[in-house]
């Protein structure tokens, strides 16, 4: 059944959610003051273009602060890229959800502010950049569930790109359990789009029940954005041992023994190329499925 609400009700609550959700962040210390000015803006935009998106941005959000924190006396030691609490600033913030406001902005305009289904059919454009906002929020999701619970698996980590046994914290380690955790992380986008699109989309009856399809699809980006981030890390970002430090480094320097990569990417770069990939290979799928 679709929500009705009255035409001021959507941008009252865009601001208002986003608000409340970015005071929290920062009073919990997930944001720094940069990361909660730019997480309010982020956050207005998606619920004021849709529903749905600013669904998918929440469980992104929630999900991935939640298992940032979770096992911090590990991470402190084997991760380079560790943060004290996980707070993220206005550049991390920017890295994950950046593409997508732009996007949702740009459905917005097509759509005269009317959450759509995805059928490619009778609106081919919209499908597409649906589709990519999916794929978006998969592979964001999938990263970050898979790095943040594949660091504290028993597993011992296999470098993608030789399949060898390395350290934990190295860029571009996979395991099983953060293989599983990325997969997971994409199915929680696709259920966050559907259940909330049930209430808020504008759908054909013969198209209600296919938009369940997106599960699945969210369910492989997830995977594959995991994937292509730890092909770019195992290659593009520099990992490296500091025989001083006795822990794993992401930059070169006298004491750091290099253990894969070279120095092209940085951590966020990483993130913005695999998004954008996935992004798209989503966005095709999406236009041929639907």
């Amino acid at each position: 059944m679709e929500f009705s609400p009255p035409p001021w009700f959507q941008p009252s609550f865009a601001v208002a959610i986003s608000f409340l959700i970015a005071f929290r962040a920062h009073r919990k210390k997930s944001l720094d003051t940069s990361g909660a000015l730019a997480g309010f803006i982020v956050m207005s935009i998606h619920f004021f273009a849709g529903y749905r998106f600013g669904a998918m941005l929440l469980a992104f959000f929630f999900s991935s602060s939640k298992l940032t924190k979770l096992g911090e006396d590990i991470k402190r030691v084997v991760d380079p890229e560790f943060k004290e609490g996980g707070q993220r600033n206005w550049l991390q913030v920017l890295s994950n959800s950046g593409i997508a406001s732009v996007l949702v902005v740009y459905i917005w305009v097509l759509t005269q502010g009317q959450d759509m289904c995805l059928n490619s059919k009778d609106s081919p454009h919209v499908t597409y950049l649906i589709g990519a906002v999916i794929g978006h929020y998969s592979c964001c999701n999938g990263d970050t569930w898979s790095s943040e619970l594949g660091i504290l698996s028993d597993d011992r980590p296999r470098l993608i790109t030789t399949f060898k046994r390395v350290r934990r914290g190295i860029n571009g380690a996979v395991t099983k359990t953060g293989l599983l955790a990325a997969a997971a992380a994409g199915f929680v986008i696709g259920l966050s789009f559907v259940l909330m699109g049930l209430l808020t989309a504008s759908c054909e009856p013969d198209l209600v029940l296919k938009q369940l399809l997106v599960i699945p699809i969210a369910t492989v980006a997830g995977l594959l954005g995991s994937v292509i981030d730890s092909l770019l890390g195992a290659t593009l970002q520099f990992t490296g041992f500091c025989s001083l430090r006795q822990k794993v480094v992401g930059k070169p320097g006298p004491t750091v023994k290099k253990i894969s990569g070279v120095d092209i990417l940085d951590n966020n770069a990483v993130n913005l190329v695999s998004i954008l990939l996935t992004s798209v290979l989503t966005s095709v799928a999406c236009y041929y499925i639907f």
